[in-house]
């Protein structure tokens, strides 16, 4: 990359630099580019990122127009990270969302709980155990529903390579590849040429890689890549909450596509993506708001945590998905490969940059606004998480915010069952709501019946009185034994019996996953819009089979 930033001191006391309203050229052989905008400029776009969803119709555009401002020259020096100062971020209202600024709702509810359960104990857990027990019924009803929906036909939008190749260059519209990355130095050679191996013409790809100003190493990992992709370096200026959504309201600004995708740094998607995206969006028609493409691992037999981990995506994408969409349900956006319309998407209000899900909380709120979100049958092979306690910090982020999209919802349920109906309402409820809750409750179950087993305390038995002790019998065998069998019917789905071993020995993920929950539940409270980092990098990708069909 060959940059050249020019600079001017801002006021008469020097403390900080800014780049000048300036334009240049592009060097010969080099598309990547680092585009920053004047202090002003910036301020406005960040205050427009900052903007809740439910507080605006669409991304608000800076008073007299502020369009972005590119910094290009043909100069070979490459800028670093202390060449770059943005301006601070405004003061503004507080529109953090209730469950940030009211917490003490949230703890004085679990203070009363613990309070009643001191005063009533056999009577509150008994009544708690019961309601407990017919959610966990529910729920492994549901899920069930959701895979027989999906074996009975597979709604996921298929396009063939040929049709993908078929569409005529001149015909395909302005994409934009939105990349937000923090902390990723070492993955960004690798993911600048899992973009060039993108198949699209290269003028009408608007790829924004999206990196926070004060994550040196990351910007001089990117600026020292040497490629002919044009990519726009923008710099996020600092300020909280620093959240993946906040980076995408921001880099939305910068946008010049109708057509927008997300992809995270660490991301190879099927070369051929933006050109079934295409062709799939010109066959659905304008109803398809979205198309999320699947999600897979490369390394996925690496330890046994990516075998569980490749089995659960595999679940996710292969049959819970497919099985809500053919019930046209709300469904919960993955973190990146969402294919968007891009005025849809402006008009809903992007994504929300106190949510730590944004993904799943805005599939939900384009299905209230009357649109649709189709599975597209193209993969994005993702990094898996090698590491235990790696992967507990992911899974506990998405299990806040899993929590955090269901007390948002909570907030006017009425309106909620006004926009999905009844059906679809209960839906989300158990499949967003229900996920993180069930995995605490997890810890409860098994605690209780380990305890009984040692010790045959009497006071066990009374808290499932008559009925009871059989519906819950009923929970904790046909329960357990459906979710391993979902597991083995997985990966007789997509034909990988090497994960046989590991998905018998799924129960230990549960507790994983249970661990991941609690924590979620107690970060929800203590730090509700703590992004929390996932390490990437951590094996080479070209040491993987998977990522042969990604390849040129």
């Amino acid at each position: 990359m060959h940059v050249e930033l020019a600079t001017e001191t801002a006021g008469t006391d020097g403390e900080r630099q800014v780049p000048p309203p300036s334009t240049g050229e592009v060097a010969p052989g080099s598309g990547m580019r680092l585009r920053l905008v004047d202090a002003q400029t910036a301020e406005r776009h960040l205050a427009a990122a900052l903007v809740r969803p439910s507080a605006r119709g669409a991304f608000r555009v800076p008073a007299g127009g502020g369009a972005p401002l590119g910094v290009r020259s043909s100069s070979s020096t490459s800028p670093t990270a202390e060449d770059v100062v943005v301006a601070d971020p405004p003061e503004r209202s507080d529109d953090r969302p209730w469950w940030v600024r009211r917490r003490g709702i949230l703890i004085a509810v679990g203070v009363v709980a613990v309070v009643v359960t001191v005063a009533f104990p056999i009577s509150t857990v008994m009544v708690l155990t019961t309601l407990c027990t017919f959610l966990y019924l529910v729920t492994i009803g549901n899920r069930l529903s959701l895979v027989r929906r999906s074996l009975r036909g597979d709604p996921s939008i298929t396009v063939s390579a040929e049709e993908a190749r078929s569409l005529d260059d001149d015909d395909l519209p302005v994409y934009t590849v939105l990349v937000p990355a923090y902390g990723e130095p070492a993955v960004m050679v690798g993911l600048i040429a899992a973009l060039e191996r993108i198949d699209y013409p290269r003028d009408r790809l608007d790829i924004k890689l999206l990196l926070e100003a004060d994550d040196a190493p990351t910007i001089e990992a990117a600026l020292a890549v040497q490629s002919d992709l044009p990519v726009d370096v923008v710099l996020v200026p600092p300020g909280e909450p620093r959240t993946k959504p906040r980076a995408l309201n921001y880099g939305m600004q910068f946008a010049e596509g109708e057509l927008v995708t997300i992809y995270d740094a660490e991301d190879h998607p099927d070369p051929l993506q933006l050109r079934r995206a295409v062709a799939a969006f010109g066959r659905v028609g304008p109803k398809y708001a979205c198309l999320q493409a699947r999600l897979s691992f490369y390394g996925g037999q690496r330890n046994l945590l990516t075998k569980w981990f490749t089995t659960d995506y595999f679940t996710w994408f292969r049959l819970y998905l497919p099985g809500l969409s053919s019930m046209q349900a709300p469904i919960p956006l993955g973190g990146t490969s969402n294919h968007f319309r891009r005025d849809v998407l402006t008009a809903a209000g992007g994504w929300d940059p106190w949510n730590v899900t944004e993904d799943a909380e805005l599939g939900i709120r384009l299905q209230r606004t009357g649109h649709r979100v189709g599975v597209l049958d193209s993969v994005t092979m993702e990094e898996p998480n090698v590491d235990v306690v790696n992967w507990v910090k992911q899974r506990s982020r998405w299990y806040k915010g899993y929590l955090q999209t269901s007390l948002e919802l909570l907030r006017h349920p009425g309106d909620v069952v006004a926009d999905l109906g009844r059906r679809d309402s209960w839906r989300v409820a158990l499949f967003v709501g229900g996920t993180p809750l069930l995995a605490v409750l997890n810890l409860w179950f098994w605690g209780l019946s380990a305890f009984w087993f040692m010790t045959r305390a009497s006071f066990v038995g009374d808290l499932f009185p008559g009925w009871t002790y059989y519906l819950a019998l009923a929970a904790w065998a046909l329960g357990n034994l459906s979710v391993i069998y979902i597991g083995l019917l997985t990966l007789r789905v997509v034909g990988r019996p090497e994960f046989l071993l590991s998905a018998l020995l799924v129960p230990l993920y549960w507790l994983l996953m249970s661990i991941a929950a609690l924590r979620a539940v107690v970060q929800l409270i203590t730090q509700p819009s703590y992004w929390e980092k996932t390490e990437h990098g951590l094996f080479d990708p070209d040491d993987t089979p998977e990522l042969a069909p990604h390849r040129p």
